[in-house]
């Protein structure tokens, strides 16, 4: 039975931990926990769940391109760097599945990002009994004793029935709900104005209206706006794409070996440390490994494409270079979209059938995800969150339960915050971390519940953590 389900209402025995979404970094959580309590006493398990809101796995499913590959190398997955001799890595997939020596002999770092996400999937499926689905996160309340914040009650919509609630007490949180869209300010979205992470679905439901499609614009200068001109490009091939972007042209994405080593654990201990203007350097120097770049093939792939268009006579991909969106105006089932040209502030109207938004993504705040236990959480005097090395959030004195992060915490952690490079040691170091918690609270070696658990669950609990 799930260990997380409970009647509605109720209040379950107190897990360890409760981590409250389920994508690839909280995935790897679950399955550092898993294979700990495989190898311990029952009494020296920690008892855990996760919470997601969506119907099953998924990472980035909109953006799954038949040919689109990982821009980290498959021995970043969910394990290899904690552990290279888990049965969860990349390589045990993949001879599960009957491909290892095919993948050998393509002679690559980079799988398939299709190929990945089926990973995921299969490592997800391996640690079902610790995630329930369907289950999104309504509210995050302190539960205080003695003036002592000991355990945080999630509230959940209950996926048997939406309208109704679950109630789970923990000790620690983990929250992992990755990344929301970043649109400019006053966009809307519609049938005519996505953002890339629509892609997949809403190129196939326009393909399959039957509507004729004869303009597109990508707004955007990084690796997904790239892909999305690429892909859109592809898919209606009678239609023109325009990309918009204020640059001069697509800045390559800097994987040298030497810049790449921003990406290693150890890098992340340097970063931790520095002075906060190092790190604002450090920042700075690195974004090109990251932000608003591209892959030098995919540069490439569509400079030969316009090149090739020029020579035919029929340029249907065009760059609109060193240029703004200024005004977006619906006509109809149509849009007006007016581009500037910086340098001469000249304006041109394009009427295209959609505007796809390759604008990124932002972290979520966490105040809007655990509301009052968000003002629990200190911060410094630019308002940004203290965190320790370990991912835990500095809180108030009087808490003594635990909120770690995975994801937003760049400004103290490093670019890796928010990408697969460090997931698996992230991951480590949050289950260590809550090993050397529980063993603070219970003695060295002991796992029993303490007494304080009677008292504080309710009498509904049902299965086994």
């Amino acid at each position: 039975m799930n260990p997380l389900h409970s009647e509605p209402g109720s209040v379950q025995d107190i897990h360890d931990v409760i981590g409250i979404g389920f994508g690839p970094s909280n995935l790897a959580l679950a399955i550092a926990i898993q294979e700990h309590n495989a190898r311990v006493p029952d009494d020296e398990r920690i008892r855990a769940g996760f919470l997601e809101k969506q119907p099953r796995f998924g990472w980035h499913r909109g953006m799954l391109i038949d040919d689109a590959t990982m821009q980290v190398s498959f021995l970043k997955d969910l394990v290899t760097m904690r552990d290279p001799t888990s049965g969860f890595s990349f390589l045990s997939y993949l001879r599960e599945q009957g491909r290892l020596v095919d993948f050998l002999n393509q002679k690559t770092l980079f799988p398939l990002r299709i190929e990945f996400h089926d990973y995921f999937e299969w490592a997800a499926a391996r640690v079902g009994g610790l995630v329930t689905y369907g289950s999104e996160v309504v509210s995050v309340d302190p539960v205080t004793v003695d003036g002592e914040v000991r355990w945080f009650d999630v509230t959940s919509r209950d996926p048997r029935d939406p309208e109704a609630r679950i109630v789970r007490r923990a000790r620690n949180l983990v929250v992992a709900t990755g990344l929301e869209p970043h649109l400019p300010p006053g966009t809307v979205l519609s049938d005519q104005v996505w953002h890339n992470s629509q892609l997949m679905p809403r190129v196939a439901e326009l393909a399959g209206s039957g509507k004729e499609v004869r303009r597109v614009v990508v707004l955007g200068a990084g690796q997904s706006a790239a892909e999305a001109v690429d892909y859109l490009h592809r898919s209606f091939p009678e239609a023109e794409v325009c990309s918009v972007f204020s640059k001069y042209g697509y800045t390559p994405a800097d994987d040298s070996p030497f810049a790449n080593r921003i990406f290693d654990p150890e890098a992340v201990d340097i970063y931790y440390n520095a002075p906060r203007g190092v790190k604002q350097s450090l920042f700075d120097y690195h974004r090109g490994t990251n932000y608003s770049v591209v892959d030098m093939d995919l540069i490439e792939a569509l400079s030969r494409t316009m090149y090739q268009e020029k020579v035919q006579g029929r340029e249907r991909l065009r760059m609109l270079n060193v240029s703004r969106i200024r005004e977006v105006e619906p006509r109809g089932d149509r849009l007006d979209i007016t581009v500037e040209y910086l340098p001469t502030g000249e304006r041109e109207v394009l009427t295209a059938d959609v505007l796809v938004h390759g604008t990124g993504y932002r972290p979520q705040d966490l105040g809007e995800r655990l509301g009052g236990v968000g003002k629990l959480c200190l911060r410094d005097d630019e308002d940004a969150l203290l965190v320790d090395r370990d991912h835990r959030v500095v809180t108030a004195a009087n808490v003594t339960s635990g909120i770690y992060l995975q994801g937003g915490t760049e400004h103290t952690h490093g670019i890796t915050s928010t990408l697969l490079s460090n997931t698996a040691v992230r991951a480590g170091e949050i289950h260590e971390a809550l090993l050397a918690e529980r063993r603070s609270r219970t003695g060295a070696g002991a796992g029993a519940l303490p007494p304080e658990t009677a008292e504080a669950a309710a009498p509904a609990a049902s299965g086994a953590a």
